[in-house]
């Protein structure tokens, strides 16, 4: 899925410019983070340390003009510091919230898998919600919304781990992964800087770009295509849980803002079939068949994306 796709006059494409600044030789993954906000969802970095997770949230906010919060997550994190909490105020007799970090546009939640459980359920019930409750009253959450969450894969003595029905809440899984030769030493010279990024878009031109990719035209035949593709996701014979009915939906909204992105008014096969194993890859759950064999949920995604017939495209 290459850069020159997306070298038209569409706004969003400034704000994939601008990340480029600060995160080189990824531009994949700055496309579809991107989409994923587009499409109102959440986005979970699951990588290494040091490959760019938290410089690549930081650069997305700044872009788009995003009132931003940053959590660093650890075992002495409570849910009030997410949701808020009331404090009694001696003057008026009353109590008074105290807003917790989730009220603002994009929460920039790092390293997720090292708060406890408690915590970590308070943030997805927000994500799912849209909305905090403190002592029985209910505020929502800015809009939009949007929860970028860091997990580092390796290290993991000690922490916590999102379950399946958690990792479900998030729309995609990125991977950075290591730089390319150039692109390192690129990297070595400083020929990248997060300060250099700047403002492109504001909330309310981000509002509007999500409510047109939402009306992205969709053909019968690509609802039936991603359905038959969930539905062998879920009988595969590595399978032990596949793709849920959320997953299906996540697969079409990322669908239709890559189509937006791509300055179509209308979603093709290519556009499902570049976002499938970013929505799906955490959603699998693969049997011991699977872990004997050392076959891992991209190879079985993979394989289901060749064995599904796609419809015809549209002319």
């Amino acid at each position: 899925m290459g850069a020159e796709a997306y070298s038209g006059q569409v706004p969003a494409y400034e704000v994939i410019n601008e990340v480029k600044k600060a995160i080189i030789g990824k531009d994949d993954c700055i496309v579809k983070a991107v989409a994923a906000i587009l499409a109102g969802g959440h986005i979970l970095l699951n990588d290494i340390p040091g490959v760019g997770k938290t410089t690549l949230a930081m650069a997305l906010s700044k872009s788009m003009s995003l009132q931003q919060n940053r959590v660093q997550f650890t075992p002495d994190v409570l849910p009030s510091d997410l949701t808020g909490f009331s404090i009694y105020q001696k003057e008026t007799g009353r109590f008074v919230y105290q807003p917790g970090a989730v009220m603002c546009n994009l929460l920039l939640a790092d390293e997720i898998n090292r708060t406890s459980p408690k915590t970590q359920s308070a943030l997805l019930e927000v994500m799912e919600e849209q909305r905090v409750t403190v002592d029985g009253i209910s505020r929502p959450v800015p809009d939009p919304f949007i929860v970028i969450a860091t997990q580092n894969p390796v290290g993991s003595a000690g922490t916590w781990m999102l379950p399946e029905a958690q990792l479900d809440r998030f729309m995609v899984c990125l991977q950075l992964g290591y730089p390319g030769r150039e692109d390192e030493i690129n990297i070595l010279k400083g020929i990248h800087a997060q300060e250099d990024v700047q403002a492109v878009i504001s909330r309310e031109d981000l509002q509007g770009m999500q409510k047109l990719a939402g009306q992205v035209f969709v053909q019968e035949g690509i609802y039936q295509y991603v359905g038959d593709l969930v539905r062998s996701t879920r009988s595969h014979p590595m399978a032990e849980l596949g793709i849920s009915p959320r997953g299906a939906i996540h697969v079409l909204q990322m669908a239709r803002a890559l189509a937006f992105l791509r300055q179509r008014e209308y979603v093709l096969p290519e556009d499902v079939r570049d976002v499938f194993l970013s929505v799906c890859v955490h959603r699998m759950v693969l049997n011991s068949k699977a872990r004997v064999t050392q076959v891992d949920a991209g190879q079985v995604l993979g394989e289901i994306l060749k064995g599904t017939k796609a419809p015809k495209a549209m002319k």
